[in-house]
Formats: structure tokens, C-alpha cells, sequence
């Protein structure tokens, strides 16, 4: 018996590959599936099944291309309803895979469907538990999103059945049991994830908080305490999943058809394409097509691209690096943006050389920031972090706007003033600027390395740290 995690970071995603005696299984497959396809071929097994935890919502997965290549049957646990060929098993039925056993367990919370699968392996030994986004390594799974789809839904309804899932099915497994979870640290399917990505379930009896003894009230409060509104794709997402898509195949056709400098302007002239510029942050601000958008692809760039972007079905024209197209097409498929028509050949050099109209944002470093605020102690600081972050800790006087929520309180940013803009690190601050210059917001400095640097300089007041563990 063979079981590989594959671990997406930007996405803080797991899959599964399970092999035993010439046939395996996909859980939680990714879009893009032919690595799974060659992951098989390359064992000379034939994946007989790919197994799906539940309609995500924080990506697209790989379920109907992976069944269509490979003739693999879809499952999906009890109450799934989806659009296409699947076979929805019932709760404790049994799959054989070569000599192992894969038994379904429906532990609806996270979403109704939510489903555990229980590997056994050949000696009959209970060995994992593939627990998608019901049981993450210190955490579980959101209780709110299935809400958005099911309008007689509430939070509290899908919280009360996690506690019943958690505390009738999976607490009493063996403790030697490891868990497989879909996510870990940095996915918004969760609230305190660790950065492990497997445990023994022994383990996170003792350190889980969801996982304590507590009445059903208690834990409702807990997991729903400090929960923020999830990414505005996650909605679209779940719909994709349950009703289905286009190819993946198709997708990066289209993505990744060359365009000439003259060929992209007429593009974007004709179409109500959004500028992608996925460079990086520094190397955008020292020139970029006018009206473009930057997310760097070294980054959390999905994520990000699903949150700001508003419509899933937004046309999209991309700037990248030379021989990074597919990976970005590939990328923005993964949560659902299907519709990027063509990249820009030659990149941004191609066009500055074609004799194209460019544009530039200031970027400063930290010390010429304090030799400006020693001239001018009234400088409006824009900290553009999540507000836990800046109440954490944050640069005295700095106002804070977060890269999240831009598109809400765009307004509460001044067009006639002058702002100095940063995040963490200098990824988040050029995002937020590149936006706001496309709406016209000219008078924005971006502060290279961002909080991180402020900090280590020495030059600045500070606020006292306060623990994120301690914040309301």
C-alpha cells in the first residue's frame, strides 16, 4: 500500500494518491490532473476512483477531467447532489481498492455532503482518515459556507452537525490513526490551522480545540467565534464543482495564445479584458502597461486573484514573465478563472519597445520614508494588512484599509492626498496600489519591504505588541 500527500502551497491544499496492488484513488484532485495520471502509470496501476470530500469552495478540482481520462468512477459521500455522473455511496459502505478498503463515513458540518473516508489496510488495520475540510490539524472546518449556497442553511444549524460528526465519528477512532486533512496553515477553509499537515488522531484529541470535551452550545461559540467573511469566490467555486466545467485542456488553449504588442492593445481595447500583471512588485513599479492590476505570481496569488477580482467569468489579459503563461493560466483555473484570452509575447519589454504608453508607482525604502517623516511628521501612513495584523502591531498614526476588503471602503481613501502605502512585506501594498491607480488614485508611495522593514529599521514608533492569541 502506497499513500502520497501532494501539497499545493499557494493554495495550502492537499491531495491524496492511494495505491494497493495495481489500482489507486484521487482524493481531493487538483485541476490540473495529469501528474496523478503519470503518478499511476509510472506504478503500472489503474486509478479506479476519485474521491471527493465534499463541493469545495476555496478551489476547482480535478474530479471530471481525472474521470474522463481515466475512466476512474466519481464518489462523493451521502446528500451530494451533482450535476454529472457520480456515484453518491452511502454512509459506512465499503470500497475496495487492490487489497485495501476504504470505508465512507458522512460527517456533514463543514457542508452537508462533508465526508470522511477511512483507509484499512491489508491486515484489516485502520490506518488514516482522509478527512477533508471536516478535521484539519488543529482546526476544523468553517461551518458557514455551505450557507451561501443552501439558503435554509445557518452557521449554527452546520456547526451543531460538525459537534455530531465529530464527537459520534471520528473521536471514536483509534488514536493511532493519522489524519489526512484537505488544508493547512494559510487556507481560508479554516480559522487556526496548523502548519503540519498530518497528525495521529491521538494527538489532536489532546491539542484540537474543536476536539475537547464541551456541550453542543460551547463548541457552536467556539468554532463560529472570530470566523472573517470568506473570499467572494468561494461561492462560484462550489457551483463549478457541483455542476461542472470546462476542460482544463481548453482553458489553457486559450489562455496561452501569444498576442503581439499591437495584437494585445486591440484585446483590451475591444473586450472588457482586466490587465493581469503578474511580475514582480518591484519590477512592476519601475514600469507597467497603464490600467493593469499587478499579483505577483510568487506569492499567494490565487487566493488573491480570487478575492479581488470580482466576477469569476472576468475576462483576462495577462503581463508575465517569459515561460511562466501556463503556469498561470493554470493557476487562475485552479479557483475558477477560466477566461484569460492571451498573454502579452515579448512581456512588458515588448511593449515599452514597441513605443506603447507605460506607467510608473513610486516605491521608496524605509529610511528615505523616516528622512520624509522627519521633514513632515504628518505623512498619512496607509498599513494595508488585515486588521489583526496592524492591531497586533503597527507604525504609530498609520491608518489601516486591508488588501482584503479594498473594493468596500475604496471610498474612505482620498484621491487628493498623498498616502505611503504598506503591508508585510511589499507583495500586498503593490496590489492595493496598482488597483487604485487604475481608478484614477495618483498620489500613492509604495514603502518597499513594508511592516517587516519599518520594524527592523529602528527609525519608527511602533505600537506595543499584542498577542494575536489575546485580541477580540
Amino acid at each position: 500500500m502506497k499513500v502520497e500527500q501532494i501539497y499545493t502551497g499557494c493554495l495550502a491544499q492537499g491531495a491524496y494518491y492511494v495505491e494497493s496492488n495495481g489500482e489507486a484513488v484521487v482524493i481531493d484532485p487538483l485541476r490540473e490532473v495529469q501528474p496523478y495520471i503519470e503518478k499511476a502509470e509510472k506504478s503500472g496501476a489503474k486509478i479506479k476512483y476519485v474521491l471527493e470530500t465534499h463541493f469545495h469552495a476555496d478551489f476547482v478540482s480535478g474530479h471530471l477531467d481525472l474521470a474522463k481520462k481515466t475512466g476512474a468512477t466519481i464518489v462523493f459521500g451521502p446528500t451530494a447532489k451533482p450535476s454529472f455522473e457520480a456515484h453518491v455511496a452511502e454512509d459506512g459502505e465499503i470500497l475496495k481498492v487492490g487489497n485495501i478498503q476504504i470505508k465512507v463515513i458522512h460527517t456533514p458540518g463543514h457542508t452537508m455532503e462533508s465526508t470522511c473516508f477511512l483507509l484499512i489496510d491489508e491486515n484489516g488495520k485502520e490506518t488514516g482518515l482522509f478527512t477533508g475540510d471536516t478535521l484539519f490539524i488543529g482546526d476544523v472546518g468553517r461551518p458557514d459556507l455551505a450557507q451561501k449556497v443552501i439558503a435554509d442553511l445557518t452557521q449554527e444549524i452546520l456547526a451543531a452537525h460538525l459537534y455530531y460528526s465529530l464527537h459520534n465519528k471520528i473521536i471514536p477512532l483509534a488514536d493511532d490513526i493519522i489524519v489526512y486533512p484537505a488544508h493547512g496553515a494559510g487556507s481560508a477553509c479554516g480559522k487556526n490551522m496548523s502548519k503540519e499537515t498530518t497528525d495521529t488522531l491521538g494527538n489532536q484529541k489532546k491539542t484540537n480545540y474543536a476536539l475537547q470535551p464541551m456541550s453542543k452550545k460551547k463548541f457552536i461559540e467556539e468554532v463560529l467565534d472570530g470566523l472573517m467573511p470568506p473570499p467572494g469566490y468561494f461561492p462560484a467555486n462550489v457551483l463549478m464543482n457541483i455542476k461542472g466545467y470546462e476542460s482544463i485542456d481548453e482553458v489553457l488553449h486559450k489562455g496561452t495564445q501569444a498576442l503581439s504588442p499591437t495584437e494585445f492593445e486591440v484585446a483590451a481595447n475591444e473586450t472588457d479584458a482586466l490587465l493581469l500583471d503578474t511580475r514582480d512588485a518591484q519590477t512592476f513599479a519601475k514600469g507597467f502597461i497603464p490600467n493593469s492590476i499587478n499579483i505577483g505570481i510568487d506569492g499567494n496569488f490565487a487566493p488573491w486573484a480570487g478575492t479581488l477580482i470580482p466576477d469569476i467569468k472576468q475576462t483576462i489579459l495577462l503581463i508575465a514573465d517569459e515561460g511562466r503563461e501556463e503556469e498561470i493560466v493554470t493557476r487562475l483555473a485552479r479557483v475558477g478563472y477560466d477566461n484569460t484570452i492571451g498573454y502579452l509575447k515579448g512581456g512588458f519589454e515588448a511593449w515599452k519597445n514597441a513605443g506603447k504608453e507605460t506607467d510608473t508607482i513610486e516605491s521608496i525604502s524605509v529610511d528615505e520614508l523616516a528622512k520624509r517623516m522627519e521633514e513632515n511628521p504628518d505623512l498619512n501612513i496607509l498599513d494595508v494588512r488585515k486588521k489583526s495584523e496592524h492591531f497586533s502591531e503597527h507604525l504609530i498614526g498609520s491608518e489601516n484599509i486591508a488588501l482584503d476588503y479594498i473594493n468596500e471602503h475604496i471610498a474612505e481613501v482620498n484621491k487628493d492626498k498623498t498616502y505611503y502605502v504598506h503591508c508585510a512585506g511589499g507583495y500586498r501594498s503593490m496590489i492595493f496600489n496598482s488597483i487604485l491607480r487604475a481608478r484614477g488614485y495618483d498620489n500613492l508611495i509604495d514603502v518597499q519591504g513594508g511592516f517587516t522593514a519599518i520594524k527592523e529599521s529602528g527609525k519608527f514608533k511602533v505600537s506595543d505588541y499584542v498577542c494575536p492569541t489575546t485580541m477580540l
